[in-house]
């Protein structure tokens, strides 16, 4: 019976060491979409401040115009493009954090602070890879055998809790 376990403590943890190798992976196309996110919205509020300059305002006075006016449709585009300042602003913060972070840390500072809008996108589009950078591969070694101990431990511990009735009932 214990080597059947060990069989199969074994192959689940290779993978939870498949399965661990992905989050470095994860964590590498979300750095590449915010970059793509940052990029577009920059393009976006680029176009809006060369406007807003032609019309003698600056963006914050352009945007503050836009939201008092009356018109509804008028007023909404004016919130609009302070959300998208405001987004390209938490973008390129947290792109900065992100890149002067270490490996592990990026991870982590992507599940705490990440943009949910760019998470949901990686997560729809996500393509597992094979880990080849000092990162995955240790990511996939602390997976395997946190996934492969846990499986004996908890396995030995379970064995020693069903001898203890049949030790008590023998005496």
């Amino acid at each position: 019976m214990s080597r059947i376990v060990r069989i199969i403590a074994f192959g689940c943890g290779l993978c939870g060491g498949i399965v661990a190798s992905q989050g470095p992976e994860f964590a590498q196309q979300y750095r590449q979409r915010v970059g793509g996110a940052i990029d577009e919205l920059r393009q976006v509020v680029s176009r809006f401040d060369g406007d807003a300059r032609a019309s003698g305002e600056t963006t914050e006075s352009a945007i503050t115009r836009l939201r008092s006016n009356a018109d509804d449709f008028v007023s909404r585009q004016g919130a609009a493009m302070q959300a998208n300042v405001e987004r390209l602003g938490r973008l390129e913060m947290h792109r900065q954090t992100m890149m002067q972070s270490g490996p592990f840390s990026r991870v982590a500072l992507m599940m705490r602070d990440g943009d949910r809008d760019v998470m949901e996108a990686v997560y729809r589009d996500f393509e597992p890879a094979v880990p080849v950078t000092e990162e995955g591969l240790l990511s996939a070694a602390i997976g395997f055998i946190a996934v492969w101990g846990g499986l004996l431990l908890l396995t030995g511990f379970l064995r020693s809790l069903w001898r203890r009735p049949r030790q008590a009932a023998r005496v």
